[in-house]
């Protein structure tokens, strides 16, 4: 009988996952992560997901509730990313990281301490193994079959041994038919909403979390001519395409940001050309199996809610330096320019189903 270490978040995807894994006869061992906790913080669900997974586990048989704290990788490897990233004027994608360097990899050492043979989740991705002419085994990660709440693009850093070593139950099922097996099984946490809020860190709006570290700081918002025409709460928290947040006596859409002296630039016209990229920067890009030549013509996805990808073409950055000074370079260059972008942003890029790599966005500065 094969061991599978399961993460139980205390959501019902998470808590059919382990159950479909009992009914394969898998021997499941259940663990819940403690990464962020802030007992007088309202934001904070860490204690309400850890009871939920515990009831989960008296409903299903599954044993104690195994918890590993991880709270200072945690603040090492995400939370300060998060802040380092936004001094530069770059928006993150934490839950991209959370899943490469800490559900998968903390996870995944755990799991070998315990002497199991895979690691599990509720993500809602397949996991495909090929086995070549040599018989070398090679873990592809393919988007789920219902495109509207596929997670794919969150795994899309990691590694062949992670892949490995990962098993998706709910892969083959839509949300639907999770929330039905749920209610079947009578399971207690059956009607739980979805979690919209960042990794493991709350339904903390973003500003109120960055203003930790950013206080308000009362700048100029201004027009293409450098004219001042509002004002706004602090650099840091504005991405181009961005049309909230700032004071203006007409609606503006951010198009660039200068956080030294504390501006943003706006433009008035909703379809400025200024607003659309074509063409960026990658860096720290990552192929998750066979390394493809380039130039390489691929699909891909500039943002989570994309439903689906768009054609593009990755060619050597051999004209392009990183600013940020990160390596692993590539350029993108899409068939059809896509708004509001941001730098720290992933893309991601599929060949059909399958998520062949990604990488951080690098926004070249207006011209």
């Amino acid at each position: 009988m094969s061991k599978v270490l399961v993460w139980l978040s205390g959501g019902v995807d998470s808590a059919v996952a382990a159950y479909l894994l009992q009914q394969q006869w898998y021997e499941v061992i259940p663990w819940f992560m403690k990464n962020y906790a802030e007992e007088d913080n309202p934001h904070c669900h860490t204690r309400e997901d850890r009871d939920s997974a515990r009831e989960v586990c008296a409903h299903l048989w599954l044993g104690e509730l195994q918890i590993f704290d991880f709270r200072e990788e945690y603040n090492r490897r995400i939370i300060d990313y998060i802040y380092e990233e936004y001094k530069k004027w770059r928006t993150p994608n934490p839950d991209v990281l959370c899943n490469s360097l800490v559900k998968f990899d903390l996870f995944a050492e755990e799991a070998k301490k315990l002497w199991c043979d895979f690691v599990a989740t509720g993500h809602y991705a397949r996991v495909a193994r090929v086995t070549s002419d040599k018989l070398l085994v090679t873990s592809k990660l393919l988007r789920w079959v219902d495109t509207n709440k596929d997670q794919s693009y969150f795994l899309s850093q990691l590694s062949q041994e992670q892949l490995a070593m990962s098993l998706f139950p709910l892969g083959e099922l839509t949300k639907e038919e999770v929330r039905e097996i749920a209610h079947q099984i009578w399971l207690p946490n059956a009607d739980r909403p979805d979690s919209q809020w960042l990794c493991f860190i709350g339904d903390v709006p973003i500003k109120e979390f960055l203003a930790r570290q950013f206080p308000k700081k009362v700048g100029d918002v201004l027009d293409m001519d450098g004219k001042k025409i509002g004002t706004h709460e602090g650099a840091y928290f504005y991405t181009r395409g961005q049309r909230h947040g700032f004071q203006t006596p007409m609606r503006a859409y951010v198009v660039d940001t200068d956080v030294e002296a504390n501006t943003i630039t706006v433009v008035t016209d909703r379809e400025d050309e200024r607003l659309l990229t074509k063409t960026f920067g990658v860096s720290e890009w990552h192929w998750i199996g066979e390394e493809r030549s380039l130039p390489y013509s691929t699909s891909v996805k500039i943002r989570y809610r994309q439903l689906e990808p768009v054609g593009a073409t990755l060619t050597s950055s051999a004209l392009w330096a990183s600013p940020s000074g990160k390596e692993n370079q590539l350029l993108c260059e899409l068939e059809e320019g896509q708004r509001g972008m941001a730098s720290g942003q992933f893309v991601v890029a599929y060949d059909g189903d399958e998520v062949i790599g990604s990488g951080v966005i690098e926004l070249f500065p207006l011209s």
